[in-house]
């Protein structure tokens, strides 16, 4: 455990320390490059006021090694576009974009795993070409058509469900209310990860049911509920769950259209908010913050899969 937990730490920062670097000098070495956060109407003491402020006339590779000095500490700099804290703005919305996620989650993963297995266990039947077909249907729809159209219809034609907004918090909060803001963001979300789930399920499973201990079950009398449910599932979860892994960062990168869209306050918005206004610094922080997301989901992933698979013997 201890020694499996020390190689991945330092995986992570191997990882960390290659996301920084590109991001890092894309950003600096594009095309106008931090100094495009100018106004285009700043005088020329402005400019160069701002360029001294940032020490944008240092090197590149000087403003890494003093960005990512300061990092290691925790400081990310401060916001081009607000003067706070970069880590203060990325705090105050990551919440909102772990709950979002998370029930998306739980949501596509229960579903998904649910209609994966009636589509192996009724293979070539209706209900199986159904399934198939909407799986495709969401693999090919896009996220913002879709979330464009679902507006259209619940909210402004029938008006169930609120177009944007997160709801009241604190001691205004109303449980229907947090989960009528929740429903339309979490479905359209869970569009971009659940028909992946639901196929790959149902690969599984058929893989699974084929295999000798499974004949031997049926040959023992047992139930067809308790061979599928019990024998069979378990086993076609493992790779299910490793999947789930290498899903985490399309639900993040899917975040941002949703986010755009319902007007939710998370990571989403922010890194579109940051590019927009050219906020050089947000923009690192933000990259920052969602690489350690996405190793922290997949250490959680490898763990709970070593834990269903007995066979892995890494921890």
């Amino acid at each position: 455990m201890v020694r499996f937990l020390l190689n991945r730490f330092g995986q992570s920062l191997i990882l960390l320390f290659i996301v920084t670097l590109i991001t890092f000098f894309l950003i600096n070495l594009a095309p106008g490059g931090p100094s495009g956060v100018m106004r285009m109407e700043a005088s020329e003491s402005e400019r160069q006021a701002m360029i001294e402020r940032y020490q944008l006339d240092q090197p590149v590779v000087i403003r890494y090694i003093d960005w990512i000095t300061n990092a290691v500490t925790g400081d990310f700099g401060m916001s081009y576009s607000t003067s706070q804290p970069v880590l203060q703005r990325v705090m105050e919305r990551l919440p909102y974009t772990l709950e979002l996620s998370l029930f998306t989650i739980i949501i596509a993963v229960a579903v998904g795993v649910v209609l994966g297995v009636i589509s192996s266990v009724r293979r070539g039947k209706i209900s199986d070409h159904t399934i198939n077909f909407i799986s495709v249907i969401g693999l090919s729809v896009p996220a913002f058509w879709l979330a464009l159209m679902l507006i259209q219809f619940f909210t402004i034609q029938l008006g169930w469900f609120p177009s944007s907004g997160v709801g009241a918090r604190g001691a205004e909060f109303n449980l229907l209310d947090w989960l009528s803001h929740l429903a339309l963001p979490v479905f359209i979300l869970a569009t971009t990860i659940l028909p992946n789930i639901v196929r790959f399920t149902r690969s599984s499973m058929l893989e699974v049911v084929s295999q000798n201990y499974i004949r031997t079950v049926r040959a023992k009398g047992a139930k067809e509920s308790i061979v599928i449910y019990i024998h069979a599932l378990r086993n076609a979860l493992i790779p299910v769950i490793s999947m789930i892994g290498v899903l985490i960062p399309r639900l993040l990168s899917g975040a941002v259209i949703t986010e755009a869209i319902f007007g939710w306050p998370g990571i989403g918005s922010l890194i579109i908010e940051a590019a927009k206004s050219r906020d050089y610094p947000l923009v690192m922080g933000v990259t920052v913050v969602i690489t350690i997301v996405v190793i922290l989901s997949n250490l959680i992933v490898d763990m709970v899969y070593s834990k269903v698979d007995p066979r892995v013997k890494n921890m």
